[in-house]
């Protein structure tokens, strides 16, 4: 996982983050009066937007420029600096809630640590309740991480993906093994172009695979993006626009706790 965030490159060069956010909101489908966890909410914008439809939202993140920037953004909303590993020990937090919203967080939680999430939101839901969201699914930047893998060993460096971009079977499998019940789950390609022209990847770059880069130093940082851009430009970036497109995939569901719950 990423060490920081820049949180003002966020909102500026990767606004789409939020923006495509937005749609999975359709399928939240707050209702007045209920309590909601954004959980992964980032700078906030869509806590605020789940607000918005007069719900009770706290929203949660791991990174602590995130939290600071929602607090000052939403001074009127309640962020909270924390783990999705820790969702179930939050005193804070109302004992049960109506349900956990995600948006483009999920990915970045190791393998290892995906179970105990998944437990932790089926603990503090309600009968009934509903774990809604979308992340990075199967092969999402698959050109870019193969890009990144491939220069990095060219370079003699340590190759580790930090990611978690799982299949439809994978997923529900781990949400069925904590006690969901599956309600939608839709894997589906969603090229996204980037921002800000020709810098649009290497924006992108410094924004999401700092992980990537920990055994390069610094001063071989700058070349092995351009090489990553190089091995890329025929396949991701459009010589009449000017502008690159990430081969995204998205991973999107609906599960919910069950009435009768063990």
């Amino acid at each position: 996982m990423t060490d920081s965030w820049d949180p003002q490159l966020y909102d500026g060069a990767h606004a789409f983050v939020h923006e495509y956010g937005e749609d999975v909101l359709e399928l939240l489908a707050p209702q007045t009066g209920e309590q909601i966890i954004d959980l992964g909410c980032g700078t906030g914008h869509l806590a605020a937007a789940i607000a918005d439809n007069g719900v009770d939202v706290t929203g949660i993140d791991a990174d602590q420029e995130m939290i600071h920037e929602a607090r000052n953004t939403y001074p009127q909303q309640t962020f909270i600096h924390a783990t999705a590993q820790r969702l179930s020990a939050i005193e804070t937090l109302p004992e049960t809630v109506d349900a956990v919203f995600t948006n483009a967080a999920l990915h970045w939680i190791p393998e290892t640590d995906q179970q105990l999430v998944a437990d932790s939101v089926f603990e503090r839901l309600r009968a009934g309740g509903r774990f809604v969201g979308e992340f990075g699914g199967y092969r999402n930047v698959h050109a870019i991480e193969s890009a990144l893998k491939a220069e990095l060993t060219a370079r003699g460096h340590q190759f580790e993906n930090p990611w978690y971009f799982p299949s439809i079977g994978t997923y529900s499998q781990l949400l069925e093994a904590a006690g969901f019940e599956i309600r939608y789950m839709r894997l589906f390609d969603r090229p996204t172009e980037l921002e800000d022209g020709p810098k649009g990847l290497r924006n992108w770059l410094e924004m999401f695979t700092d992980s990537f880069f920990k055994y390069v130093e610094p001063a071989e940082r700058d070349s092995l993006c351009s090489a990553v851009e190089a091995r890329l430009r025929g396949q991701l970036y459009d010589t009449n626009s000017n502008t690159w497109t990430a081969d995204y995939r998205r991973l999107r569901f609906v599960a919910v706790v069950p009435e009768h719950r063990p």
